[in-house]
């Protein structure tokens, strides 16, 4: 996974006349988000236009819906100009952000899940530094010194642990990785993509110990977070995914290296300050 030797495709190119790329594009990923997905992407457009001073594009990507969210998608594609919406046929969130994040152009890409429990207020503070070319990547934290958290005990511990098996495991230097609030420069995360292999709920974990072990800059940002009692995410399908992961990049990090386990933690990990309510 080092070096970082397999180029990645050049982005398309806007056609003559056609608006300039936003400096920010935002992928909210779905799969059968029909009851929450209208009110979901009015609410992140509104903050964004009325909180933010870069120009955007917020993008719907449906993977395999069977309710009438790809309806919804394009109905709002069509009322909001900032607004658009990819289908793939085959499901996973992975899946979704690369489709969406490969044929971006904008300057920083970033996604949000669709619940949207993480407090829009920390976005200026995710994508702003990127866009100042401060950082590679940016994530939100929802164990980082200054968060907020609102969720049951049996998530809270379900996601202490899993971030510390990657501490133990893979000897990572973020804190949260499966936050659904990232963001990064699009050049960069065009330069990873191809070292990425999951593409269902890994995709998050394995995209950032790809960048530890390449030394980019990531960025760190406390976030006020409330569990979505709705969630969707199959708790032991999603863990036992996550141990799998885990051990195949433990394995090929061996592979790699064998008879010694060098650290790769990143001399990058940079903590932003507390978030304002």
């Amino acid at each position: 996974m080092d070096g970082m030797t397999t180029p990645s495709p050049p982005p398309p190119q806007s056609p003559p006349g056609a608006a300039p790329p936003p400096d920010v594009e935002i992928v909210v990923p779905v799969h059968n988000e029909a009851g929450v997905l209208e009110s979901s992407v009015a609410t992140l457009h509104s903050y964004i236009a009325r909180n933010c001073d870069f120009t955007f594009r917020i993008t719907i990507a449906d993977n395999a819906s069977t309710d009438r969210t790809l309806e919804i998608g394009r109905t709002l594609a069509g009322q909001l100009p900032e607004v658009e919406v990819v289908h793939l046929d085959r499901k996973g969130r992975g899946l979704a952000l690369r489709a969406a994040w490969s044929r971006s152009q904008a300057t920083v890409v970033a996604y949000t899940d669709v619940d949207l429990s993480t407090d829009l207020a920390a976005l200026p503070d995710l994508v702003g530094p990127l866009l100042d070319g401060r950082g590679d990547l940016a994530i939100g934290s929802r164990l980082a010194e200054g968060a907020c958290v609102t969720r049951g005990l049996k998530r809270e511990v379900i996601s202490r642990t899993y971030n510390m098996l990657l501490r133990v495991f893979l000897d990572v230097g973020f804190s949260d990785a499966q936050c659904g609030f990232k963001a990064g420069r699009r050049d960069v995360v065009a330069a990873l993509l191809p070292s990425v292999e999951n593409d269902r709920w890994f995709f998050d974990t394995e995209l950032l110990y790809v960048a530890q072990r390449n030394r980019f800059a990531i960025r760190e940002i406390p976030v006020a977070w409330v569990d979505d009692p709705d969630s969707r995410v199959a708790i032991l399908s999603t863990v036992r995914e996550d141990l799998r992961g885990i051990a195949r990049l433990r394995r090929a990090d061996a592979h790699a290296r064998p008879g010694r386990r060098r650290s790769h933690r990143p001399r990058h990990v940079l903590h932003a300050g507390r978030q304002s309510s």
